[in-house]
């Protein structure tokens, strides 16, 4: 009898425990999947909280170019000098800021114009050629024509081969097959899938630029001198220099220097022979990219989005957008 109840109390004991431990593992587990709940809502409110600060950001810059009331755009101008805007922009989030960035499109090489009507524009060819023979991408002026001719049969309607370019016959046969898009691009990016492009020259290496940063696929023919980087204004004719391109960047430093007429290189050391052609060139920007970045508790949220703006009516229009 005695054997008996001491069995049972042994079973009961394990029971317990049994019990208790089930008890604790769900306890704990309510515990963590609350805790997780928190951090999930908390997340999803920061996450909130910096798309906004990132949206403010970019607000703010499209607000900087409507003001622009200048007849002339430059790098002098508020919209292009933002670090005070960025470092300012902590007073108005708690616990958070952003970093504004507008880039000029108009300062860079239009590839879509290199055809239209289904005709080359040989300015923008021979621009094209001068830029992509910068010794800062390694390529001839063989490869550099190529390239160039690729470009046009990506963009022209017909299935006619230009040069050694490339039509539907050799996109087809590629490892990962497409077709020849026969059409203008929608984006720089779309020049990775164009015969010739390698990912080294579009992206650049640790000691090169990729060719990414200096093209743009809006605008018109003309690019702003005012802001166009290095490379772009080595291209606009055979006889600028790089020497050349070094006193046109300081010249244009220059406040007190009068930027409003595209002939001002003229007045550039040791360019006053030189002729660029003026269809090739303006002071004015319509086009620009603006990229505001978040940031909050250890997060990051990026906006950009390239904006036309309308000088007459001080508006600007969103041509795409996009959030990182």
């Amino acid at each position: 009898m005695r054997k008996i109840l001491s069995n049972n109390r042994g079973v009961a004991l394990i029971l317990v425990i049994l019990m208790i431990a089930v008890i604790i593992a769900l306890t704990l587990q309510l515990n963590l999947s609350s805790r997780s709940e928190v951090y999930e809502a908390a997340n999803l409110s920061d996450g909130i909280k910096l798309f906004y600060i990132a949206k403010s950001g970019f607000y703010g810059g499209e607000a900087l170019l409507t003001g622009d009331s200048n007849n002339f755009d430059s790098l002098n101008e508020n919209w292009a000098k933002l670090e005070l805007v960025s470092a300012g922009s902590a007073a108005f989030f708690d616990k958070g800021h952003f970093m504004l960035n507008i880039k000029d499109e108009s300062g860079r090489i239009p590839i879509n114009q290199l055809v239209k009507a289904g005709v080359y524009n040989s300015d923008i060819e021979d621009m094209l050629v001068r830029f992509l023979t910068l010794s800062e991408f390694n390529l001839d002026e063989r490869q550099a024509g190529d390239i160039v001719d690729a470009l046009k049969d990506w963009i022209d309607e017909d299935d006619e081969i230009t040069g050694f370019g490339a039509e539907n016959m050799y996109y087809e046969g590629l490892d990962k097959p497409h077709s020849c898009k026969n059409g203008p691009l929608d984006s720089v990016d779309e020049l990775l899938m164009i015969k010739g492009v390698t990912r080294e020259l579009y992206y650049g290496t640790g000691e090169n630029p990729g060719i990414r940063e200096y093209l743009t696929v809006h605008g018109s023919t003309k690019i702003n001198i005012n802001t166009a980087p290095g490379p772009v204004l080595m291209a606009l004719s055979d006889e600028i220099t790089g020497e050349m391109v070094s006193n046109m960047e300081e010249f244009r430093k220059d406040e007190e220097n009068n930027l409003s007429d595209p002939l001002w290189y003229k007045d550039v050391p040791g360019m006053d022979g030189i002729t660029i052609t003026p269809s090739l060139i303006s002071v004015k920007s319509d086009i620009f990219n603006i990229i505001s970045t978040g940031f909050l508790n250890n997060m990051s949220k990026k906006i950009s989005g390239v904006v036309e703006r309308n000088n007459e009516k001080k508006t600007v229009r969103i041509l795409s957008w996009k959030v990182d």
